[in-house]
Formats: structure tokens, sequence, C-alpha cells
């Protein structure tokens, strides 16, 4: 099964901006948290599919008002019930933002169920991302 990327498209607006008039960190982590969960529930049903731990929401440049912040995400590692998305930001073409998150595949009561999917990297960049995610604590 191939796992495939998803982009989601947000234009910041002054409501979005910090004291520095750039885009503010908690709105960033809103829409990071939205674009991998995209990716996670992509393989099952949204309802199944829990945020368990943000690895990090690294910022390389600013973002500004007026900005389009395209979130590109997919899942990089699975496990039993674990699904690990990266997700990258980019603004005029160029990386402002990016990191891993962790999801947890959960029955309706809460608890953590096996999602039977194996992620197999198949690029020289997939198999960097999926040696990174391994390493995430």
């Amino acid at each position: 099964m191939d796992f495939p990327q998803y982009t989601s498209m947000h234009l910041v607006k002054g409501e979005d901006l910090n004291h520095h008039g750039t885009l503010y960190a908690g709105r960033t982590a809103e829409w990071f948290v939205e674009s991998g969960f995209i990716a996670a529930a992509s393989l099952t049903k949204p309802e199944n599919i829990v945020c368990l731990k943000i690895h990090g929401m690294t910022f390389t440049r600013p973002i500004r008002k007026g900005d389009l912040a395209a979130f590109t995400s997919q899942v990089v590692l699975t496990g039993e019930t674990k699904i690990v998305s990266y997700i990258q930001v980019k603004v005029h073409d160029k990386v402002a933002v990016h990191g891993f998150i962790t999801f947890v595949h959960v029955d309706l009561d809460g608890k953590p169920q096996p999602h039977g999917y194996v992620y197999e990297p198949h690029t020289d960049e997939e198999k960097a991302l999926h040696e990174e995610a391994k390493t995430l604590a």
C-alpha cells in the first residue's frame, strides 16, 4: 500500500499573528496537528485516531500576514498501534516549519488497538524520514 502525501493550505490573517507580526506558534500548532491527523486518519476511521505527542515543530523562517502556508503531511512510520506523521510547511516554496507527530489507533473506548498497516519507505527521502522517526521517544 502506498502512503500518499496530503497538502492543506492556510491563508495567514491578522488574527493568526503574534506580537512580532508573524504566525503565532499556537495557531501553527493547531494547523500542524490537523495536517498530521489527516495523514494518519487516511489509513483508518478518524474517530480511531488520537494524538499522543508532537515531537517537534521547528521553525526555520517567519511566516507573515498574507502568506499562503502549505502544510504537507505523510505517514513515515507505523507500529502495532502507532502512526507517525511528518509535517512540512512551505511558504513561497521554502520550508518554514517541519516536525513529527505520533498518533495512536484506538477503539471506541479509547484503548490502543492494532491498525494492521505496515509502512515501507521507497525513496531515499522516505527512508531518511523513516529512520529519523524511529529515533523519536
